[in-house]
């Protein structure tokens, strides 16, 4: 199959009801009682744009931060319009610069954010609303908070469906490995919400290959040095029982990479997560089975450009429906037969996008939990 054909997981039809039934009944209920739910509040003259991340050198987080750059480029505006929050991987410090920037705007602020654990979303939701401003979030909220909850303050929230995917690239990896041995995962930060689901996709995969162990999973972080230390503790404590290693990211990946070459290691079979650029050079290679491309380009804009669109008024969250407020990205999955053609598509050649097409690539895929 192309890399074109886009592979977005498909829930189940009464999953999804689940989901529409507790958006429009209890949802509904707990809105009226919620901070800023309901309020009637006047649109924001030339509101300030930020983009709240881990940081720039990690390569996704720079296609997601590019993304709000070209963004605000669309507006007219210079690429430097943008603030950047930069929290190293810190929600103490995520939190602590989103109030910051509240008082320094006076709350005239689109703040587009992945608040780096799940847990910190709720303090920087509360925030941004009590001041006026508008946030979109990305990646990383509690199952119990939604925007709808929060009037038009709490513009949208976009994740992607990772259990589906990295169960799909967990196949191909047990299947390169003859469907025994054993195999150890290195994932993100414990508690973000991909961290958890691309776990879970593997732990899918490994109920239809009994003779396969999973020997040891551990977080790395998100961090290829985080990822190559874990990595060689893996081989001094496991050795030749490791035959496969599931990764969570691709920046986990070139550190599982290194430790494998530093014990000469060459042919170990891996799969990794995000198609960063190096990472589709790797695959081509043959060196990564495959990984799974999120656009992180689309989703950095579209979440900037969701907030900003609803401070200045130009449509209203809370009449949008819910599939528009908490929704899934789309995926790409890469393999070595599509690597070339994709890298061609999608890094060679960034498409240009309609950042007032709010859920274009999205499909307005429904969230649920």
């Amino acid at each position: 199959m192309s890399f074109i054909k886009k592979f977005i997981e498909q829930e189940t039809i009464n999953r999804r009801n689940l989901l529409l039934g507790a958006a429009y009944g209890v949802g509904g209920l707990v809105a009226a009682k919620t901070l800023g739910a309901g309020s009637a509040q006047a649109a924001l003259t030339d509101p300030a744009v930020a983009w709240s991340y881990r940081n720039r050198t990690n390569p996704y987080w720079n296609e997601i931060v590019s993304g709000g750059e070209a963004f605000v480029e669309s507006l007219g505006k210079s690429k430097d319009f943008l603030t950047h929050l930069i929290n190293e991987g810190s929600s103490e410090k995520s939190l602590s610069d989103v109030k910051s920037l509240l008082a320094k705007t006076n709350g005239n602020l689109a703040l587009a954010i992945d608040t780096n654990d799940a847990p910190n979303a709720r303090p920087v939701v509360e925030s941004v609303a009590e001041a006026g401003a508008y946030v979109s979030t990305l990646w990383n909220k509690t199952d119990d908070l939604h925007p709808w909850d929060f009037g038009d303050n709490y513009v949208s929230h976009m994740s992607w469906s990772d259990e589906g995917p990295a169960e799909k690239t967990a196949r191909i990896l047990l299947d390169a490995m003859g469907g025994k041995g054993g195999v150890v995962h290195l994932g993100g930060i414990a508690s973000n919400n991909p961290a958890i689901e691309r776990l879970n996709g593997l732990k899918n995969a490994l109920k239809d290959y009994p003779d396969v162990e999973l020997l040891d999973a551990q977080p790395a972080d998100w961090d290829t040095q985080k990822a190559n230390q874990v990595m060689s503790s893996f081989l001094t404590r496991y050795g030749d029982e490791i035959t496969g290693v599931h990764c969570a990211n691709d920046t986990i990946a070139y550190g599982v990479l290194e430790a494998l070459r530093a014990e000469g290691i060459e042919d170990m079979p891996i799969v990794s997560y995000d198609g960063n650029p190096q990472a589709v050079d790797l695959v081509g290679q043959g060196k990564i089975l495959a990984t799974v491309f999120t656009n992180p380009h689309w989703g950095g804009g579209i979440t900037a450009a969701l907030a900003y669109h609803a401070a200045i008024g130009s449509f209203k969250p809370s009449e949008e429906p819910n599939e528009h407020r908490e929704f899934y990205g789309p995926t790409v999955f890469i393999t070595p037969d599509d690597a070339a053609e994709f890298k061609k598509s999608f890094i060679e050649n960034v498409p240009t996008y309609d950042w007032t097409d709010f859920w274009g690539p999205s499909n307005g895929q429904i969230m649920y939990k």
